[in-house]
């Protein structure tokens, strides 16, 4: 029996900048980062059930459903809770994997956000965002819902408003690997901290981007190119790149002229998540 049902937005991220500032004892790197939401993403229809089942209708090539974020988030937080409903969940993917613009991450925080409503736990904003860590580190931000400085691993996180930009986001044929690219002898780990009253827009750089660079030279075209027009960055471990401009129309005549075989698109960047108001 389907309970509610509705197409829900997971909207892209940029980190507008990503310094490797020191390492955990643990292993885990401590990062700097500004996120900034777009709009412009996947979408996500889900359904409320009585029966307590989570079924997955729209499973990604090569990603067992006990892998997927969507199926996970929603049984985590079924299981967190102990509510006995369950839900239909079905995945508009728009978002290259792999891609650093946060999709599987914004995906499984829109269904905490959503189920939280739908099956009326009323759940705090906190208690989500430490569920969603469980889940990856880019999933605290997604449910804070809005653009934030961030420190940790990520889930450290401060309301920080950048000034307001149209984005050319390019999206190389190349799937990189976070682990890889942390793991990476060349990673530069040491970027000296800052603090958020030292942030302006276009401060800073990703340090993961000259490994990235140099482990998939499609990034290094995209990004070349891109450089011509604007300041071109990474996002996240990559592979997208984009870069910053003061307005739509210029955003959309610098993505008109980019090479053909380039793939991507123009977006606006956003900064409360639309799904803001889900939570407390």
């Amino acid at each position: 029996m389907i309970l509610d049902s509705a197409a829900y937005p997971a909207p892209a991220k940029l980190n507008l900048f990503l310094h490797v500032v020191g390492r955990r004892p643990d292993g885990y790197h401590l990062l700097q980062t500004v996120f900034r939401f777009l709009d412009f993403g996947d979408s996500l229809e889900i359904e409320s059930r009585a029966d307590g089942e989570i079924r997955l209708h729209s499973a990604l090539p090569g990603v067992p459903e006990q892998h997927d974020l969507c199926w996970r988030a929603a049984t985590l937080l079924r299981e967190h809770t102990g509510c006995r409903l369950g839900a239909d969940l079905r995945l508009v993917k728009r978002l290259p994997l792999g891609g650093g613009l946060g999709g599987g991450s914004s995906d499984a925080a829109s269904v905490l956000l959503v189920l939280n409503r739908q099956w009326k736990l009323d759940l705090p904003r906190s208690e989500l965002q430490t569920l969603g860590l469980r889940l990856g580190a880019d999933v605290p931000v997604f449910v804070f819902g809005r653009s934030a400085f961030a420190e940790g691993v990520g889930e450290v996180l401060r309301a920080w408003t950048p000034a307001p930009a149209s984005y050319v986001v390019l999206t190389p044929p190349a799937q990189v690997s976070t682990p890889a690219v942390f793991a990476h002898a060349g990673l530069t780990r040491n970027t000296p901290a800052v603090t958020i009253a030292a942030l302006s827009d276009g401060f800073g750089h990703n340090d993961l981007q000259p490994v990235a660079r140099a482990l998939h030279p499609p990034v290094a075209e995209y990004l070349d190119w891109l450089k011509t027009m604007g300041d071109a960055r990474m996002t996240g471990s990559g592979a997208c790149v984009f870069a910053a401009f003061p307005d739509r129309a210029t955003a959309e005549r610098v993505f008109a002229a980019r090479p053909g075989h380039m793939s991507g698109f123009v977006a606006d960047g956003v900064d409360q998540h639309p799904l803001h108001g889900y939570a407390d």
